[in-house]
């Protein structure tokens, strides 16, 4: 039997812009990416802390170590620059394997995104 787990999570960091004209996604610092293990492409759900709205987009790559966290294209009206969100992305994996596997959680520095 497969069951979806937390895969990834990157735990509170700030929106640093929305940009409604863009084909869509989120835009994610590559040293965000690299440390929670998420990939360019990847699914990912969206819980605003600020409002309560939860959604699906994709990540992009942002630059490495900018703190960049734009929400694009349709995700924009969901988010205002420097609310604060949670970024989380799931895998499907087999029930047995799932009770051992550790997922990828970081807790960045809300106030600049940065990893220390």
């Amino acid at each position: 039997m497969q069951i979806q787990v937390l895969k990834s999570k990157i735990h509170r960091v700030k929106v640093t812009g929305a940009d409604l004209n863009y084909i869509g996604s989120i835009t994610i610092d590559e040293s965000l990416l690299e440390a929670s293990n998420i990939i360019e492409g990847e699914k990912v759900s969206i819980v605003n802390i600020n409002n309560g709205e939860r959604f699906d987009t994709y990540a992009i790559k942002g630059e490495k170590n900018s703190g960049t966290i734009t929400l694009n294209g349709p995700a924009a009206r969901k988010v205002q620059k420097d609310d604060i969100i949670i970024i989380i992305s799931y895998a499907s994996m087999d029930f047995e394997k799932a009770k051992t596997f550790k997922p990828w959680v970081i807790f960045p520095n809300e106030n600049d995104n940065s990893l220390t």
